[in-house]
């Protein structure tokens, strides 16, 4: 069961690039130990959110904290997986997975033990160009584990690979969150993979992004893709995305949308 302290906090949060606004009081709560998805329209602000929980903008307004402070850029207490696993080319799996620790990474024993539980211990001298979409995701996951994050984000990490292996690193990524302990916040626009993986599921309105309802999800794991719940609480959560003015419960190809990819990219930080 979630601890009864939140792990994450936000209050009131907001945000404005330039006079638009695109996060307006906005509140949330995440316990240790939950799994949790956000869901809504394009272009709502969920990316830019998760931007300001991994302290990568801290031109906000409101409060956001975890553990009690403030986020900070390159915190061990977060971890971020973005939509492309994003490997530095130049670096072999194992070099990738312990990048945050720089030359001391190289040799680190955790490299190991997180290639094994993602299935690339025999992968760890290859190089990225050398794996399928999906090895790099799994790489790209045991590189999120490495520095033990207490909170891991994910901003659709699945979009970009098809729909077996998407079902696969689902699964594995409730087996490595489950060993560790780690708590999950995830964007995703596919409503069967939120309701599949989350405890709840929260549904932000069009911008500027609020919360509009959220979808718990009782049941226990391992769960079976073909409960019915799965499916009655899928349509409760189409229900609510259909208030916010769109309909699509698809996996998106895309970023949020053109205005917030630009801004995304002005104000991104580099490689992770």
């Amino acid at each position: 069961m979630p601890a009864a302290e939140p792990l994450l906090q936000i209050e009131r949060a907001e945000k404005l690039f330039g006079s638009r606004r695109v996060i307006d009081g906005l509140d949330l709560q995440i316990c240790e130990g939950e799994i949790v998805s956000i869901v809504g329209p394009s272009g709502c602000g969920k990316s830019t959110l998760l931007r300001i929980i991994a302290g990568l903008d801290r031109d906000f307004g409101g409060s956001v904290s975890v553990l009690g402070h403030s986020p900070q850029l390159h915190s061990r207490d977060v971890g971020l997986i973005f939509q492309e696993p994003r490997l530095l080319p130049w670096l072999t799996v194992a070099g990738n997975v312990g990048f945050s620790r720089g030359r001391r990474g190289r040799d680190d024993p955790r490299i190991r033990e997180l290639l094994e539980e993602v299935g690339l211990a025999e992968h760890a001298t290859a190089w990225p160009k050398q794996l399928s979409g999906g090895m790099a995701q799994r790489a790209a996951i045991a590189r999120g584990l490495f520095t033990q994050p207490r909170l891991l984000l994910l901003d659709e990490p699945f979009s970009a690979v098809d729909a077996f292996t998407r079902m696969r690193l689902q699964d594995l990524l409730l087996s490595v969150a489950a060993h560790h302990g780690t708590t999950l916040l995830m964007i995703t626009h596919d409503i069967s993979e939120a309701i599949y993986l989350s405890d709840r599921v929260l549904v932000l309105a069009s911008r500027p992004a609020q919360l509009l309802g959220e979808v718990r999800v009782p049941l226990p794991r391992p769960r079976r893709r073909t409960h019915p719940m799965l499916g009655t609480l899928a349509t409760d959560t189409m229900a609510l995305l259909e208030r916010t003015g769109t309909t699509s419960s698809s996996p998106s190809h895309g970023a949020e949308s053109s205005d917030e990819a630009d801004e995304a990219t002005r104000h991104s930080d580099g490689e992770p």
